[in-house]
């Protein structure tokens, strides 16, 4: 069909704002390089009078955090019968809570880090001290803990001694009531990005991620130059495809569509281990699925297109 309105969703009121204001700017240039006539608009109080007064072809959600990513503005979308890119409202809610999303693929054969998920209000009734002391136990250390909800890691960090746990834990409450306390699996960081252009779930290169600190947090993400991304990543022909399969059964699994990133570590002895899966990957400069859709050989732009058209 021919694409004579589309509007590319950006911004929103999570923490993660600014990025995504960033790529959905960068979506709507590459749109635009295309001769595709696109509106950039936020999720905001004017957002359901424009949809119903000037129904676009198609949207292009590419809002991160809550909102954009639990499945909400999709089911607006939804109630307002728009064509949207991206997976649809019920599967979004279960990629979106990590401790669900790993339980539903540790039961398709995937292995994912041990793991305790938590409220805060566990450790205000039951005592901090003790219900930290147990989790050390349980687990072990390092720990890796973050939000359960949540994206760009914001709130999350690695826990090499016992004493560091309860900091880690209020950094974590910051950005969300509940968290996520795996147990720290060493290895090759990678991210390995599905797209469907011809209805069928094909996997990008894999991503590897050499983050300064070996942490690939908020600052790293985002401020160029301080990480270090190789593509196709430098994983064995054993460990490469186990990675594209985690990540083609994530997007099967989770019931996603169009496009999703999956997040790994790859062991040293080339276990691949399932940390998260993203339903609206970043788009910016310095964003993955962009970089693998450009070493594959293919132009964002007629991604986009291709996703859109779809």
């Amino acid at each position: 069909m021919e694409l004579g309105h589309v509007v590319v969703l950006a911004g929103g009121l999570s923490y993660e704002r600014e990025v995504s204001l960033r790529s959905g700017r960068r979506v709507a240039d590459a749109l635009r390089a295309r001769d595709i006539p696109v509106e950039l608009r936020d999720a905001d109080a004017t957002l359901l009078d424009a949809l119903t007064d000037d129904p676009p072809d198609v949207v292009f959600p590419v809002l991160h955090g809550a909102a954009g990513e639990d499945g909400s503005i999709r089911e607006v979308l939804e109630l307002l019968a728009v064509p949207y890119v991206g997976a649809r409202p019920d599967a979004c809610r279960v990629a979106w809570d990590k401790p669900t999303a790993k339980s539903v693929l540790r039961r398709a054969g995937l292995q994912t880090p041990e793991s305790v998920a938590l409220p805060k209000e566990v450790f205000h009734d039951l005592g901090a001290r003790s219900v930290l002391d147990k989790i050390v136990h349980s687990l072990g250390l390092p720990l890796f803990v973050k939000p359960t909800r949540g994206g760009s890691a914001l709130g999350a960090s690695v826990v090499r001694e016992a004493s560091e746990l309860s900091a880690a834990m209020v950094g974590c409450f910051a950005y969300g009531d509940a968290a996520l306390v795996e147990r720290y699996v060493s290895g090759t960081e990678v991210a390995v990005s599905v797209i469907e252009l011809d209805g069928t779930p094909t996997a990008l290169p894999a991503v590897e991620i050499i983050a300064p600190g070996k942490l690939y947090d908020y600052t790293a993400r985002y401020d160029t130059g301080d990480t270090e991304f190789v593509t196709p990543a430098r994983l064995s022909p054993e460990a490469t495809a186990r990675a594209t399969a985690a990540a083609i059964t994530a997007h099967h699994a989770l019931g996603l569509r169009d496009l999703s990133r999956t997040d790994l570590i790859v062991s040293p002895d080339d276990e691949v281990h399932f940390l998260e899966v993203n339903v609206a990957p970043g788009m910016t400069e310095t964003s993955l699925l962009p970089r693998a859709i450009s070493v594959a050989g293919l132009d964002l732009g007629e991604v986009i297109e291709s996703l859109l058209q779809s």
